[in-house]
């Protein structure tokens, strides 16, 4: 922000005596990092974020003495599942005794038994256990988080699922970026008829998730056990002619091409991303469509094929990372332990990994104007921090060291 010489600039917080991971490409450091940090904030938003000795003198109403913690921007968890009913634990137990997931599925079990419980829950007891899960979050510093339907598959129980997800961004402090997925499975009404529900899904659930305001974006399981990439498309074709924007579950079991399809439809990321080729990477690059990989689900499941992060680096897609919080494949509520287990499942460097729970996440939810880095004009959501280095958020396994967590400056 600039000013006049010798003119003194109001902020309602100033935070002084801070390390400073910026997580800015345009700091040429490593983590954008500054040493002797000031950061000072008004009305919610970052006014000046650099070093103290090129600082302008400010006018605070409050100053804290961060005493040489790092300050990074707040985290942000750009794929999750958080509103869903009753759990999975039980079907843990049968797969390691040995129970296959055609097994469990034929017995009630698998996504379906999060459907049913889901479609029975009322919104108040939804909000109750999405509040738990997402106080994990926050407790580890998230300050965005974005919440999809798509355990209801069908008009109502989606609408339900939005609308505690909105509840949630209105009365909890954090931003909700809120999805829809109702093309996340294909629900036993619609057996053998993907298609159909597709078209459903595209029409008329798709309307009424419009005329109420309740998505930010719509996403889409492309996948041999779930969506083709023509039904894929043609939800994308009924979402972007209502203005809203598109994402991608794709290339999680095998390469069907829909991330691709996602890139060269606009899309803002493609999730999972396990089988996804170089002419796949090299779209998402061109389009500037996040690539978001989930270290939880690809541990949980026991995984194997590893998503293609060297190709990633060579042609310059951005990496996101989420916890992909789920019943299902990633019960996991721990920003802390996917960014460990990105650099150790996927040999992600430390850097990336943060990068990929800021910066690249921000972008990932179209909200790169707003957060992801410690810039001036940005909204002043910061987590500070009692480490030495910013390295150790990704080293350290069961270990918290969040001082304090900052939401719209408060």
């Amino acid at each position: 922000m600039a000013k006049a010489p010798g003119e003194t600039l109001a902020c309602d917080k100033l935070w002084t005596n801070a390390r400073l991971a910026t997580m800015s490409p345009t700091v040429d450091t490593p983590y954008g990092a500054i040493e002797d940090g000031v950061i000072a904030a008004h009305d919610g938003r970052i006014v000046y974020a650099g070093p103290r000795d090129e600082a302008p003198a400010f006018q605070a109403a409050e100053t804290v003495d961060c005493a040489g913690r790092w300050i990074t921007p707040g985290l942000i968890d750009c794929h999750t599942h958080l509103v869903y009913g009753g759990d999975r634990a039980h079907e843990f137990e049968l797969r390691l005794q040995g129970a296959t997931y055609e097994e469990i599925a034929r017995a009630g079990g698998g996504i379906l038994s999060t459907v049913k419980a889901t479609r029975e829950a009322s919104e108040d007891a939804l909000f109750a256990s999405a509040d738990r899960r997402l106080a994990a979050l926050l407790a580890e510093g998230v300050t965005t988080v974005e919440i999809k339907s798509g355990y209801g598959l069908e008009q109502q129980a989606e609408l339900k699922q939005l609308r505690v997800a909105r509840r949630i961004g209105r009365e909890r402090p954090v931003t909700v970026r809120t999805t829809f997925l109702g093309a996340h499975a294909v629900p036993p009404e619609y057996k053998g008829r993907s298609g159909d529900y597709a078209a459903l899904v595209a029409g008329p659930m798709l309307d009424a998730v419009a005329a109420e305001g309740l998505a930010d974006a719509v996403d889409v399981f492309c996948e041999g056990i779930a969506f083709s990439p023509d039904e894929t498309k043609a939800v994308f074709e009924a979402a972007k002619a209502k203005g809203l924007a598109i994402k991608v579950h794709a290339e999680q079991l095998s390469n069907l091409h829909g991330a691709k399809l996602a890139a060269e439809m606009g899309a803002l990321s493609a999730d999972h991303l396990e089988y996804l080729d170089e002419d796949g990477v090299i779209a998402m690059a061109k389009a500037g469509t996040v690539a978001v990989v989930l270290p939880g689900a690809f541990y949980f499941l026991r995984e194997t094929q590893k998503p293609p992060i060297e190709l990633m680096r060579k042609h310059g897609a951005a990496i996101a990372l989420a916890t992909d919080a789920n019943p299902g494949s990633s019960p996991l509520t721990s920003p802390l332990l996917v960014l460990n287990m990105a650099c150790t499942l996927f040999q992600m460097t430390p850097e990336e990994a943060l990068a990929g729970l800021t910066r690249h996440a921000a972008t990932a939810l179209g909200l790169q104007d707003e957060i992801g880095t410690l810039e001036a004009g940005k909204r002043c959501d910061l987590a500070i921090w009692e480490i030495e280095r910013p390295a150790e958020l990704a080293y350290r396994i069961g270990f918290n060291p969040l001082h304090t967590r900052i939401w719209n400056g408060q």
